[in-house]
C-alpha cells in the first residue's frame, strides 16, 4: 500500500527544506509560483488553420534574448493556443493593462477550440502588420512573434519566438522608451493578479547585460 506524501504545512516552526519530489503536484505549484514573482502574463493570440481565433494568458513568461529579439512562454499540457502555434509558426503576445484585467482572466477560462475569445469577452480583433493573428486593439503595446523553437520541459511546453514587429501607443512612451509605470502592466503573484508599484526606484541605469 503506497503512501501519500505529505502535504504542505500551514505554518513553518524552522526553515523549509524540501525535494520537490517529496510533496504533492498542487503543494509544489503552490510554492514555486509564490516565489518566482511578480511574473509578466503573455496574452497571446493564435490563429487555427480554419481561421477560428484565440486569445489565452500566460503567466510563465519571459524576455530571452534582444538581437534580435526573442521571448518565451511556457503552455502547460496541449492547448489551443499550442496547437495553433505548432499549425501556423506564428504569434502575438499582446501586453494588457489593468483596464483589461477582467477580459485578461476571462480567456483563461476553458474554451472549445471553436469559439472566438475576441467576441466572447468583448474585445476587438485588429490586424496585424506581419503575422496572421490578430491583436488586441485594446491593449497598449504587441509584440507580434514567429516561432523560433517549440521545447517540451516537464509537463510545459516552451514557446520561443522572434519578435518580427513591435506596436507601441503614444500614451505609454517617455523619453524614448516605454514608461512601464504608464503602460500598468498585469502582473500575476502566487493567487492573485498584481501591478507595478507607482514608488520606482530611481537608481543609476545598470550597464547593458548586468542582470543577464
Amino acid at each position: 500500500m503506497s503512501s501519500q506524501p505529505p502535504i504542505a504545512p500551514g505554518q513553518l516552526t524552522e526553515p523549509l527544506e524540501i525535494a520537490p519530489a517529496d510533496w504533492r503536484k498542487p503543494d509544489v505549484y503552490q510554492l514555486i509560483t509564490s516565489l518566482v514573482v511578480p511574473r509578466p502574463i503573455a496574452w497571446v493570440s493564435t490563429v487555427a488553420p480554419t481561421g477560428h481565433r484565440n486569445l489565452a494568458p500566460y503567466s510563465y513568461f519571459s524576455l530571452v534574448a534582444d538581437h534580435p529579439p526573442h521571448v518565451a512562454f511556457s503552455s502547460i499540457g496541449e492547448k489551443d493556443t499550442l496547437r495553433n502555434i505548432r499549425a501556423t509558426g506564428e504569434f502575438v503576445i499582446n501586453i494588457a493593462d489593468q483596464s483589461l484585467l477582467k477580459q485578461l482572466d476571462a480567456t483563461g477560462s476553458h474554451f472549445d477550440a471553436e469559439v472566438d475569445e475576441f467576441g466572447e469577452v468583448g474585445l476587438t480583433p485588429a490586424p496585424s502588420v506581419r503575422v496572421r493573428p490578430d491583436r488586441v486593439q485594446e491593449a497598449r503595446a504587441h509584440l507580434e512573434c514567429r516561432v523560433a523553437a517549440i521545447h517540451p520541459v516537464g509537463n510545459g511546453n516552451l514557446v520561443v519566438g522572434e519578435v518580427v514587429h513591435v506596436h507601441v501607443e503614444p500614451e505609454v512612451w517617455r523619453d524614448g522608451r516605454v514608461d512601464s509605470t504608464l503602460l500598468d502592466p498585469v502582473l500575476r503573484l502566487s493567487r492573485c493578479y498584481g501591478r507595478l508599484s507607482t514608488e520606482v526606484t530611481e537608481e543609476e541605469e545598470p550597464a547593458p547585460h548586468v542582470f543577464t
